[in-house]
């Protein structure tokens, strides 16, 4: 069982990616016909990162913002946070990453994204190589970063290569966002080549028959280790999660129910801030799938992008309490990362 209330030892992460700045609608319909809207913070590694923080540990974030006032927003959000911005980095020729989130009272929301040419997408290698990547337990990564540009994508390379060559744990969500690619095979290469460099990786059911054909989830998993992957912990939304080690240990855990489903919007980064959390603190696999399964829950139970990111003490309490989900045949439905 997750020790969540216990006093571990605070450890140190590093996440690369492209924060975003977020437009929350405050009334129904079309992105096009809102007329009011609330500002927050968006980006699946950001999402992670302040779901670590919130467990006590430390998370710096490698990233690019432009010199706008969403930039501005977005660098004092992260303070706010608790995410460590020393690799921050500000570019005054490109502009900040921002997103439109509709209200929607019933499944997923609009999205609409302004990222191409961002700040981030010049993120490179070059960035990584004034990295000492042995000073961090756990660098994890997504595919949205590969998926902004060519440097980009030659930059998670070098984090995840170089990553486990210093010695830290590499982590890997795949976060399949076909928009945001030019083409379909280069998204599965990428994608299928990082969760192969990884130690861990944490895909959705859905993720898994994009990008392996097949939405068996003890199929996927051997084909994740048979890529590399030392642990895959599946995401099987409301149901549950299976994980499955190189060691020969596997197992399905169920997941946790919820009153009322408010936005399914950041549910997988609040799974993999759990699951990777539980890790470093040195939890077995089936704790860290639960806890990524609890964290998910709670999640949704809030309608900004990491709002209901809890802190240690109310991840204990809902663990603790929380009626837990049925794992039958079936019933493999992936929650929206």
């Amino acid at each position: 069982m997750d020790q969540a209330a216990a006093s571990v030892r605070s450890q140190r992460f590093l996440l690369a990616g492209e924060p975003l700045a977020l437009l929350m609608a405050q009334q129904e319909g079309p992105l096009a016909s809102v007329g009011a809207w609330s500002q927050g913070l968006a980006g699946a590694e950001l999402n992670v990162a302040v779901g670590l923080t919130r467990l006590g540990h430390e998370a710096e974030y490698l990233t690019r913002l432009g010199t706008d006032p969403f930039g501005d927003a977005v660098l004092a959000a992260m303070g706010e946070k608790g995410v460590s911005t020393a690799r921050v980095a500000r570019d005054a020729t490109r502009p900040t990453g921002s997103m439109l989130k509709g209200l929607a009272k019933h499944g997923d929301p609009d999205i609409y994204y302004y990222r191409t040419g961002s700040a981030a997408s010049a993120l490179s290698p070059t960035d990584v190589d004034a990295l000492d990547l042995g000073d961090y337990h756990t660098i994890h990564l997504t595919g949205i970063l590969p998926a902004l540009s060519a440097s980009c994508r030659e930059a998670a390379y070098e984090l995840a290569i170089r990553g486990r060559a210093a010695g830290a744990r590499v982590t890997f969500d795949p976060n399949v966002r076909p928009s945001l690619w030019n083409s379909s095979s280069l998204m599965q290469d990428t994608l299928q080549t990082l969760g192969g460099l990884a130690d861990v990786v944490l895909p959705g059911i859905g993720e898994c028959e994009v990008l392996l054909g097949t939405a068996d989830p003890e199929e996927a998993g051997r084909r994740w280790l048979g890529l590399g992957a030392s642990l895959a912990i599946i995401k099987l939304g409301p149901a549950g999660a299976y994980w499955v080690s190189r060691d020969g240990s596997e197992g399905y855990v169920p997941g946790y129910e919820v009153p009322r489903v408010v936005d399914t919007v950041g549910a997988g980064d609040g799974f993999a801030a759990g699951a990777v959390s539980a890790l470093a603190e040195g939890l077995g696999s089936a704790d860290a799938a639960a806890r990524g399964c609890a964290i998910g829950a709670l999640q949704v139970t809030r309608r900004g992008d990491n709002d209901g990111l809890p802190t240690r003490e109310e991840l204990a309490a809902f663990m603790g309490a929380a009626p837990r989900a049925s794992l039958d045949a079936g019933t493999h439905e992936e929650t929206a990362a």
